[in-house]
């Protein structure tokens, strides 16, 4: 008898232990109760499960951390990597050449017209590299708010604004978990001026604003909503200048990247799909205040899928590209159409993919 009484001991001890850590543990994450719609369906409908991402084949250099954002140059792709470095490479990886090093986490790039390359780094801000190889720091501030959490970077034709996002000026890089988690709504839609030199804030109270990129004749500036699964528009010309709508909500997963094709189509790159326990725990802070301090030993629950669409002018879907298998690419955090070919980033794979575009369009 003495044996199953001491284990029964030994069990809610164990339980106790466990509650006052689940319970108690201090951490800085203040969950905002909100409830989300419904996610949509993966084995019916326009999101149905499919294999049209499998099989994509490596493209350049091989065996490097994290390239997140890319460019395609004159058959050289550049990009950026975990350790802060920015990379060029050939299509067939076979030539590497380091451009710069940030110091800190390139995550979006683009080419301004004057041949600078602007970076959007997760820890150093709005940054531009020169032909000469010399970084310049452009802003690391907005109506005295610190980034947080640069993100992704557009450029308009003429070279006038940068439009770039601060995820979360709460939560640094690496903290994306906490601050979706806690659905705060303290992301930034920016606007960064290269004549005056002055940032604005367009939009304010995103719930983690990621990719960013313009529409047809930079008529209005898409940003990702990867904490609230929606994409944000926010009109520059025309009538409805200076509002803002949404372009497509209910995603079926986080929303990373976004590109536009320079004619038609938008492609958005999802991190992973939704997951039904932490839609289910939305409105109910303290049960999202016990996920956070579990995540500090347990896995952070995130399937591993690779994940893209295609989106028309309209925030139509038009193409729906999935691979649920084993050895799959993922988490896809960059899509970018170039010519024939649909090239694809990620914040931790070893290398970049592409996809022929008739397939992806199928």
């Amino acid at each position: 008898m003495k044996r199953p009484l001491r284990f029964r001991h030994l069990l809610l001890l164990l339980i106790i232990v466990i509650g006052a850590f689940l319970l108690l543990l201090p951490t800085k994450v203040r969950p905002i109760a909100w409830t989300p719609s419904p996610a949509p369906s993966l084995t019916d409908g326009v999101y149905t499960d499919n294999q049209r991402l499998k099989g994509v084949e490596r493209v350049g250099a091989a065996d490097i951390d994290g390239p997140e954002a890319l460019l395609l140059e004159e058959d050289v792709l550049i990009t950026g990597l975990h350790d802060g470095r920015l990379i060029r490479t050939s299509l067939d990886g076979k030539t590497t050449e380091v451009l710069a090093d940030t110091g800190g986490r390139p995550l979006g790039l683009a080419r301004h017209p004057n041949g600078l390359l602007v970076i959007a780094d997760g820890v150093k801000g709005l940054l531009s590299l020169d032909a000469q190889g010399r970084l310049i720091p452009l802003t690391t501030t907005a109506n005295g708010v610190p980034f947080g959490f640069t993100d992704d970077v557009a450029i308009d034709k003429p070279g006038h604004y940068a439009y770039f996002s601060d995820a979360s000026s709460r939560w640094g890089y690496g903290k994306d978990s906490e601050a979706i988690i806690e659905h705060g709504g303290d992301g930034r839609l920016l606007r960064y001026d290269f004549q005056t030199g002055k940032t604005t804030v367009l939009l304010e109270k995103l719930e983690f604003a990621n990719g960013v990129t313009l529409g047809p004749d930079d008529a209005f500036v898409l940003v990702n909503e990867t904490g609230a699964y929606r994409i944000s528009r926010y009109w520059l010309t025309g009538p409805k200048a200076g509002t803002h709508d949404l372009f497509i909500d209910n995603l079926p997963g986080l929303p990373d990247n976004l590109a536009f094709n320079g004619h038609d189509r938008f492609w958005v790159a999802l991190y992973a799909p939704r997951n039904a326990l932490l839609d289910a725990l939305a409105p109910y802070p303290l049960l999202r205040k016990m996920i956070v301090r579990a995540m500090t030993v347990l896995p952070i629950p995130v399937e591993k899928r690779a994940f893209a669409l295609g989106l028309n002018l309209d925030g139509k879907v038009i193409a729906n590209l999935q691979d649920a298998g084993s050895g799959n690419y993922s988490p896809i955090t960059t899509v970018r159409e170039y010519g024939d070919w649909l090239y694809l980033g990620s914040l931790k794979a070893r290398h970049m993919a592409r996809l022929p575009l008739s397939t992806a369009l199928k």
